[in-house]
């Protein structure tokens, strides 16, 4: 028996779901129990860009069934990515070195406390068993120019909950550095988190197919669509990441994800073409070319 597949996508209140996928007029407070009537996973989205409240993530425990799983992004500091003072948690601002133009200066303290905040707030879901792993989805900037070493006291604050890094240069993984970096992941217990990606050999494009696994507990898949140009040149999530998979291209992904399951305990696989309601439609039809479409489900044709 292979590890358990949790089928989802990176986000349960993109505008686009809202518009195109969700019925017309359910209430926003609706939107969660009915997501998760149709899967048992999906990524916390908004945490990338503000730490969440505890009693919003209490709210989200009660209005899933047992079983269902949360990823919860960092918060975009802690993935390198740039911030705002606004975005952190308001007793951590004061202090908090900044650029000239607003943008808070990520140093050893802050990193440390920002992490500490979002395992405290996040903490419900660990409670409740709902708690995947933390998702750290890093800037494309942070280059091999860095050391990985530099994301250990992060790594060291987040755990023992699992940590999943997904990197977004592929220098990182050029047949010269690959051994290492696949080697700091495995020292480390944290999951290397692959991509399906467009067809691109372009330094922010992480290569499709690696399906390196770098724990035994946890592999992790995320789709990005296969639209080089929009993904390279796009000003919009839905410009970048939009793309209809086809049949035979579910049916590759369900090959890679077979094998990820084979050396895992747990393969997440995130659906992130977020356009309308392009990821949560591939999301259902992959979950039943896998079998998992729920009862009472419409079974989707592939």
């Amino acid at each position: 028996m292979g590890g358990k597949i949790l089928v989802g996508t990176s986000s349960w209140a993109d505008p686009g779901f809202v518009k195109e996928w969700y019925p017309p007029k359910l209430a926003a407070r609706e939107r969660l129990p009915w997501y998760a009537q149709r899967f048992e996973y999906v990524e916390l989205n908004s945490s990338f860009y503000a730490v969440p409240d505890r009693n919003t993530v209490h709210k989200w425990v009660k209005e899933t069934p047992d079983g269902f799983v949360f990823d919860v992004k960092v918060h975009r500091l802690l993935s390198r990515h740039s911030a705002q003072i606004e975005s952190l948690p308001p007793d951590l601002r004061d202090g908090a070195p900044t650029t000239g133009r607003g943008r808070v200066q990520l140093t050893g303290d802050l990193e440390t406390a920002l992490a500490q905040r979002l395992v405290e707030e996040t903490a419900p879901l660990a409670d409740a068993g709902k708690l995947g792993s933390y998702l750290v989805q890093l800037t494309p900037a942070f280059s091999p120019r860095h050391s990985l070493e530099e994301l250990d006291n992060l790594i060291d604050v987040l755990k023992p909950h699992r940590v999943a890094v997904e990197l977004r240069n592929r220098n990182w993984v050029s047949d010269k550095r690959r051994e290492d970096t696949l080697r700091w992941f495995a020292d480390r217990n944290v999951t290397f988190v692959e991509v399906d990606a467009p067809p691109d050999d372009h330094f922010s494009i992480m290569p499709s197919g690696l399906d390196a696994v770098t724990t035994d507990s946890l592999a992790y898949l995320r789709l990005h669509g296969r639209n080089s140009d929009g993904y390279l040149k796009g000003k919009s999530v839905a410009e970048r990441f939009g793309w209809r998979y086809d049949d035979d291209e579910l049916e590759e992904v369900a090959g890679r994800v077979a094998g990820l399951a084979e050396r895992a305990g747990e393969v997440h696989v995130a659906f992130n073409n977020n356009r309308g309601d392009d990821a949560p439609t591939a999301a259902q039809r992959f979950r039943a070319l896998l079998g998992q479409a729920p009862a009472g489900d419409e079974q989707l044709s592939l």
